[in-house]
């Protein structure tokens, strides 16, 4: 009982309407949206306008490669291709001497000048293409203030795209009692939600950006996943060959752990794959594992939901778009690797239902029906591409 006030705080735990995604993710856990779905449960953001910008930042590591050799143990005058993100009061580690030198100035953008052998290892020959490494920076008592560092952030602009599906039932159908389901108008509801939040999943994944006019209004498509990992990181993209074994497997996701996007977690990517993918999958840990059944199990066979390497761990989902177009096609031999930390939605306008005669007044031009139409404009945000990753042609297992 509540005595005064009723407010929002006194309905129970998942009564009150939630957001399309908090929905779609209740109501079809298992449909063709999960990814959309899953972005219930990160963090939205607002675009205030129809290009929308965000800002990533990749901590560096600066090195720099000898492009002459260094004759002795007396020179200090270093030659290299690019000192970029090199300042004064940098130590570097030649790697194969493991010499460390003092960066003492930076006279142009392909040389530096070092005091030679700061540390237990005594300053000696250096040859030509050898990196130099940092491994710190010292200075002097009293020394004076050394040269600002920041990191630049990278701007990128995505476009919002505008999603519509409507769901319209004449009066006579809805007035038709069905013997099974909810009706002609629920199902109808039903129906043109499933195809909306399916119509923004696969913009999530597949959609390209355009800026254009249509019936002379502006028009605007965003980018999704797989254009931003061809553009931003060409190199987490493999093309796997007739068969793949672990080894092979392994050498294909390594590239996108390679940066963390929250320092709070471990390396976790989550894999979309289509239904042929997951096969191979499974293979591949049955060709390369041992397992025993035992007189005990009621089961049996292998289902597997997550794969760990020594470097991180990749969830498994298997996507039911991927699987849209038979076994055999491109999808189906998919998968996406995603970092649901650097992923997230910019709504411009959160989803409504604009709807007509569902209270029986007589509008939207007098049409003798009852319908809606959900919309929805938002874009996407990939704040760090270099954790995405694609793998394409799952065909076939192999031990190894």
């Amino acid at each position: 009982m509540s005595v005064g006030l009723l407010t929002s705080a006194s309905a129970p735990q998942n009564l009150n309407a939630v957001s399309f995604s908090q929905a779609i993710t209740r109501l079809m856990p298992n449909g063709t949206a999960p990814l959309f779905g899953l972005t219930s449960l990160l963090k939205d953001e607002t675009a205030a306008n129809i290009e929308h910008g965000y800002f990533s930042k990749t901590m560096i590591f600066p090195s720099a490669t000898l492009s002459a050799a260094v004759a002795d143990g007396a020179a200090t005058s270093f030659t290299v291709a690019s000192n970029s993100d090199i300042v004064v009061g940098d130590l570097l580690m030649a790697e194969s001497t493991q010499e460390i030198v003092l960066v003492t100035a930076v006279p142009t953008t392909t040389s530096i000048t070092v005091t030679r052998g700061v540390g237990t290892v005594a300053a000696a020959a250096i040859a030509n293409g050898v990196a130099l490494r940092t491994v710190g920076n010292a200075f002097e008592e009293g020394s004076t203030r050394p040269s600002s560092v920041a990191i630049i952030a990278e701007r990128y602009v995505n476009n919002t795209q505008i999603f519509r599906n409507s769901w319209a039932v004449t009066k006579t159908a809805a007035a038709i009692p069905q013997i099974a389901g909810a009706g002609y108008v629920s199902e109808s509801k039903q129906d043109c939600a499933a195809l909306h939040a399916m119509a923004i999943e696969k913009a999530l994944f597949f959609g390209q950006k355009f800026m254009g006019t249509r019936n002379g209004q502006p028009f605007h498509t965003m980018e999704g996943i797989i254009p931003r990992v061809v553009a931003a990181a060409p190199g987490n993209i493999t093309t796997l060959g007739a068969t793949t074994n672990w080894t092979q497997l392994e050498a294909a996701l390594d590239p996108v752990l390679q940066t963390v996007t929250d320092p709070k977690g471990g390396n976790i990517r989550t894999m979309f794959v289509g239904g042929t993918a997951r096969r191979v999958l499974h293979n591949i840990a049955r060709l390369n594992s041992s397992y025993q059944i035992t007189t005990a199990e009621t089961a049996w066979g292998l289902q597997i939901d997550t794969i760990r390497t020594p470097r991180g761990v990749f969830e498994i989902i298997e996507h039911p778009l991927f699987n849209a177009y038979g076994a055999s096609s491109v999808w189906a031999k998919m998968a996406v690797i995603c970092d649901l930390n650097a992923f997230s939605l910019a709504y411009l306008r959160k989803t409504s239902d604009a709807s007509y005669n569902s209270a029986g007044a007589l509008v939207d031009n007098g049409i003798d029906a009852e319908g809606g139409t959900l919309t929805t404009e938002l874009t996407c945000t990939i704040k760090n591409p270099a954790a995405f990753g694609i793998l394409y042609n799952f065909t076939a297992a192999a031990a190894g």
